[in-house]
């Protein structure tokens, strides 16, 4: 895990060697659970260690140690798990809709011996008209799930007033911003900063999409199951 150990180091963060040796089975899982289930096509250590590990750390500085996080479209655990790994004292729900996955899940939360992680099965535009988890975190993590505009109303109704929706994306976003401007404001959100991560082990360049949450979700959002990614909210 030393290309993982570099990488955090440079942004600013100190895995020690429980933390190391966590990662270490962490991958060894991922890969064994790889051949029942398709959780990820890379499998390479390195590429794993940057585009999996990394890139989910990335988002450690802008979030705080403490507090209630939400993981949207989680999979494999990313980036929910490795962010627990750094931060043991985050209470840590994953939403994953996919029995396998949320198998997975189960099994390797139990192998990395992690406490205060929930694991919640279903899709999002169903659970987030729960109140136990209607605006009740203050933090919600999705990564590659959907188009900004998609994504922000399958995830700003489980964020509290006064939490924050972190969306790491890759590329020029500059349109899918433009086309999600409509969805934040009408979900209670309002754009804080689109934030540059530059890493040497993440040479495609990375953007965290940072929405704070201002005011409720109007009760009608999330819409049915399937109806976001359909028909995006536009103005």
């Amino acid at each position: 895990m030393e290309t993982l150990k570099r990488g955090a180091a440079a942004l600013g963060l100190e895995l020690d060697a429980s933390q190391l040796a966590r990662f270490d089975t962490y991958y060894r899982e991922l890969i064994a659970g790889n051949r029942r289930c398709n959780l990820t096509a890379i499998t390479e250590s390195e590429e794993v260690q940057t585009k999996h590990f990394l890139d989910s750390l990335t988002i450690a500085p802008v979030i705080a140690p403490k507090g209630r996080v939400l993981d949207v479209g989680s999979g494999a655990g990313l980036p929910g798990l490795p962010l627990k790994i750094l931060r043991p004292s985050l209470k840590l729900s994953l939403l994953e809709a996919t029995a396998k996955k949320v198998a997975f899940l189960e099994h390797i939360c139990q192998e990395l011996g992690l406490r205060d992680v929930e694991i919640i099965t279903g899709r999002a535009e169903e659970i987030a008209h729960q109140p136990a988890y209607r605006e009740q975190f203050d933090f919600v993590l999705a990564r590659a799930v959907a188009s900004l505009a998609t994504l922000v109303e399958l995830t700003l109704p489980f964020v509290m007033v006064g939490g924050s929706l972190i969306a790491p994306k890759r590329g020029d976003i500059t349109t899918e911003v433009s086309e999600a401007a409509y969805a934040v404001s009408r979900l209670g959100g309002r754009l804080r900063e689109i934030k540059t991560v530059v890493l040497d082990e993440l040479p495609e360049g990375n953007e965290l999409v940072i929405i704070d949450k201002t005011s409720p979700t109007p009760p009608a959002y999330p819409r049915r199951p399937g109806r976001p990614a359909k028909r995006p909210l536009a103005g």
